[in-house]
């Protein structure tokens, strides 16, 4: 019967949302040859650094964008931080650093704090597409200070879902702490219950469509799809949402695709 139940759940494992299983995990093994994505990763740079950002929100694609559900994009967002960078010959110079939330690789129900390259950020990326959201000079500034404050590591919650519930301190993904940051920063806060009171109040999360079996048996396949923090609808926080949220709050100055030939609007 055990054995039954495994292969149902194998089964059906290939029809839950194929952007879980992305999630927001550090690169393995490179999909894309090194030197495009090292092409690429300066390219984003430039295309800041031309821009005079000091903070930005930057989204890759992880997965094939027709295996994504709809509205979903990017399978994880990071802050690129323009910084002082030591190079690995012990030279200096101005260049971003990636400021991301990653699944550990032993344990994906968990998740840490890690700093990494441009390069390094795209290096796991199945397609040279990124998604970018520039927040206004104000809010940077903002951004900057709770960055480089005890705050930013305060806001982490090890718990790691792929499908975490933004409203909610249970679980925590690499976008709901970009988000909890964000309002940190707005409101100048590091109290979690205020920040999900506002969370609450004022972002509307991505709906993601999982049927009532389909809920019950994802845990079984991997316990970072849980959605033991979520009432009867599932919905959790993209990079489409947190652009929406802040369109609408007039938090940004830009929001845009960048790919290595072109640059749209998101």
């Amino acid at each position: 019967m055990i054995r039954r139940f495994s292969l149902i759940v194998f089964a059906l494992a290939a029809t839950l949302p194929s952007f879980a299983w992305a999630g927001s995990s550090e690169a393995g093994n490179p999909i894309l040859p090194a030197a495009e994505v090292a092409t690429f990763s300066n390219r984003v740079q430039q295309n800041l650094a031309a821009q005079g950002v000091n903070v930005a929100i930057v989204g890759r694609m992880g997965r094939d964008p027709a295996e994504l559900p709809k509205g979903v994009n990017y399978t994880h967002v990071g802050f690129w931080v323009y910084s002082q960078i030591t190079h690995a010959d012990g030279s200096t110079g101005r260049g971003y650093q990636v400021y991301n939330l990653y699944q550990q690789a032993g344990d994906r129900t968990r998740s840490n704090l890690v700093q990494d390259s441009p390069a390094d950020f795209f290096a796991g990326a199945q397609r040279l597409d990124a998604g970018i959201i520039i927040p206004d000079a104000r809010l940077q500034k903002k951004l900057l200070k709770v960055i480089s404050s005890p705050t930013y590591t305060t806001l982490h919650n090890a718990n790691y879902s792929v499908l975490a519930n933004p409203n909610t301190s249970q679980f925590q993904n690499c976008t709901e702490h970009t988000l909890d940051v964000m309002v940190a920063s707005l409101y100048g806060t590091n109290d979690v219950r205020r920040i999900k009171t506002d969370i609450a109040a004022h972002f509307k999360p991505q709906v993601i469509p999982l049927g009532g079996f389909k809920r019950f048996i994802a845990p079984a396949a991997s316990k970072a799809l849980t959605t033991a923090d979520h009432g009867s609808r599932v919905a959790t926080a993209t990079f489409g949402s947190i652009a929406s949220f802040m369109q609408e709050n007039d938090l940004s100055s830009s929001i845009y695709r960048l790919t290595p030939t072109k640059a749209v609007r998101f």
